[in-house]
């Protein structure tokens, strides 16, 4: 393990190993950002944003929480959204689930899990919404994965019915939301190829908030 004392040598490596490569990498760094991506993930240790994507510091804007929810009511990753798209423009949100959630698993049990309940609840809403689907899966770690996969969907179509998301690509034609999975034993990206125009039909019944007032 990496001691606390080490990461700071490890700091310098990092430093060093940038500048040989681009004497003006810390300089260019310190003007500002201007990414493409949104990335909205889970706070497990084992994803890390940048390497599993392949991008440099400043391409790609990151919120992460546990199990990568995105609640209507989580003022951090509303403005978060609203910031990515109205001051950074970023075409593209991505809402990252992987395989072995400890946020998901817990949520699949029915106990008491304290502080963490309301939090939990969201995933458990996910659960409620396709119990049928979920139930007919026999194998409980098949039933899990696909808990996930449908978290990662419904956390998409949470930042699709936000009026910034609706309103901004309504005239811009731009963000367009995706959902993935990260495979953590192969260190895959699966894009789960969610639909982002159709969502957006989908739900313009109830949800839309697009419209000029």
């Amino acid at each position: 393990m990496t001691s606390y004392e080490q990461i700071f040598e490890n700091n310098k490596r990092w430093i060093a190993k940038n500048k040989a490569t681009d004497k003006e990498f810390f300089e260019k760094l310190s003007k500002g950002q201007d990414p493409d991506f949104l990335y909205i993930g889970c706070s497990d240790s084992r994803v890390a944003t940048e390497e599993l994507m392949g991008v440099k510091p400043g391409e790609v804007f990151v919120h992460r929480n546990i199990a990568n929810l995105v609640c209507n009511n989580d003022l951090n990753v509303m403005s978060i959204i609203n910031f990515a798209i109205h001051h950074l423009q970023v075409k593209h949100i991505i809402v990252c689930g992987h395989y072995g959630c400890g946020g998901v698993k817990a949520a699949m049990q029915a106990r008491d899990l304290g502080i963490l309940n309301p939090w939990l609840r969201n995933i458990r809403d996910v659960y409620r919404l396709h119990r049928q689907e979920l139930n007919a899966i026999g194998d409980e770690e098949q039933r899990y994965r696909r808990l996930i996969e449908l978290n990662v969907e419904e956390q998409a179509l949470n930042v699709i019915k936000t009026a910034a998301v609706q309103k901004t690509y309504l005239s811009d034609g731009y963000p367009l939301v995706h959902g993935w999975v990260f495979d953590i034993k192969t260190g895959t990206i699966i894009d789960l190829k969610i639909d982002f125009q159709e969502k957006l039909k989908d739900i313009q019944e109830i949800y839309n908030l697009g419209a000029s007032e």
